[in-house]
């Protein structure tokens, strides 16, 4: 069968079409989008034409488009430069407690700069309770930042209620929509946030490009000093090849978003029920509706990941433990803790991820290793023979 990649979310395949795009670029990749001449114009309408794409797809004016290096720059930008602009109104920030590395450490070198965070707990889905939201915003407050969806279990947040309450309130709002851009329907204005982040490489595009929506007249200080490109809000030269590797994913994305969605819930649908059907002592992590077509996190009792991973591996099966920018810590998942798994049972979870290259029979070949893979680790389990022994 080949190696079976379960692990989109980390980085989804690239889509054919999309390489054909970019491949037809290539032989003019050379050009400054920047440059006075007619190669120039050539660059600079492939960007334009991408950046029109991209609006598209989360009901944005290409205007309010500005293309960055990946969703992380675009968080940065959107939170620090948000933070530097309004730094004589406040220097408050609300959050939430399951929010992405990004976001965190962004807040956290804030904080170093004598910004104030409040982070709003979430319930045993990840849900967070705009009423909290509501609550945690003072005179102070100049942005709340919190994630369209949750890349470890899942989750979406209720959005477009968070919006109304920030609209109400005169503060700006910005969303992590790296996880679910291109993979949901996203209406930008429709949902009240005035920053939205995106990354290419999680709706089967490149890696290495992203970009940040931020509603005109929104104010914002670029992240990055030098030229006036991107409309004097990112410096630098852009990535033509990427950003059209970007537009095209996109405009597919929003061309076939419900027939993706219709199969990635099927093999959600399937894959929930023959692990449920095979393994005992497990919890499926995450809202059982309001969640992501495309992902299951689970928990499974008395064994770690990491393990589990390695071994799924070895038999040609790719699959995460947690988001890929925090893989290699040793403390056990923080979203997981914030939705009340305890330490142990947090740090044996899997997370399954698949898409359009995906079917059936891959799901049943991956449980099938998996109960091998569960069976033989609770075996040497010294947490297993604690657990019979009681």
């Amino acid at each position: 069968m080949g190696e079976i990649y379960f692990d989109y979310i980390s980085a989804y395949p690239l889509d054919p079409r999309v390489r054909g795009a970019m491949a037809d670029y290539l032989e003019m990749s050379w050009p400054n989008p920047s440059s006075q001449h007619r190669l120039g114009d050539y660059a600079s309408e492939a960007v334009t034409k991408a950046r029109s794409h991209v609006a598209s797809l989360i009901q944005a004016k290409p205007e309010e488009i500005v293309f960055t290096s990946g969703g992380t720059e675009s968080i940065n930008h959107a939170i620090k430069g948000v933070a530097w602009a309004l730094k004589e109104k406040g220097n408050h920030i609300v959050t939430s407690n399951i929010e992405h590395n990004a976001v965190l450490r962004s807040l956290r070198r804030l904080k170093m700069m004598d910004y104030r965070v409040t982070s709003v707990p979430v319930d045993e889905f990840g849900l967070v309770d705009p009423e909290d939201v509501k609550k945690a915003i003072t005179e102070k407050t100049i942005l709340v930042t919190i994630m369209h969806a949750n890349s470890e279990i899942g989750t979406i947040e209720p959005i477009a209620e968070i919006g109304k309450i920030t609209q109400e309130r005169g503060v700006l709002f910005h969303t992590d929509a790296v996880a679910s851009g291109g993979i949901v329907p996203i209406d930008a204005q429709g949902i009240g946030v005035d920053l939205l982040s995106l990354a290419a490489n999680q709706f089967y595009g490149p890696s290495g490009v992203g970009a940040l929506y931020i509603r005109q007249g929104a104010p914002i200080w670029p992240l990055l000093d030098g030229g006036v490109q991107e409309g004097d809000r990112r410096a630098g030269t852009e990535n033509v090849l990427g950003i059209v590797g970007m537009g095209e994913a996109a405009r597919i994305a929003k061309e076939e978003m419900g027939a993706r969605r219709d199969q990635a819930l099927e093999i959600k649908r399937h894959l929930r029920a023959k692990i449920e059907g095979t393994i005992e002592d497990i919890y499926f992590n995450g809202h059982p509706t309001l969640s992501l077509p495309n992902l299951l996190s689970a928990s499974f009792k008395y064994i770690e990941g990491e393990s589990m991973m390695i071994m799924l591996g070895d038999a040609d099966i790719c699959v995460s433990t947690r988001s890929a920018c925090a893989a290699g810590a040793l403390q056990a998942s923080h979203v997981l803790l914030a939705i009340g798994r305890d330490f142990v049972t947090a740090q044996g979870t899997l997370v399954f991820s698949f898409g359009t290259f995906n079917n059936e029979e891959e799901v049943t070949k991956v449980v099938e290793e998996l109960k091998s893979t569960v069976t033989m680790l609770r075996n040497i389990s010294a947490l297993t023979k604690k657990a019979k022994k009681t």
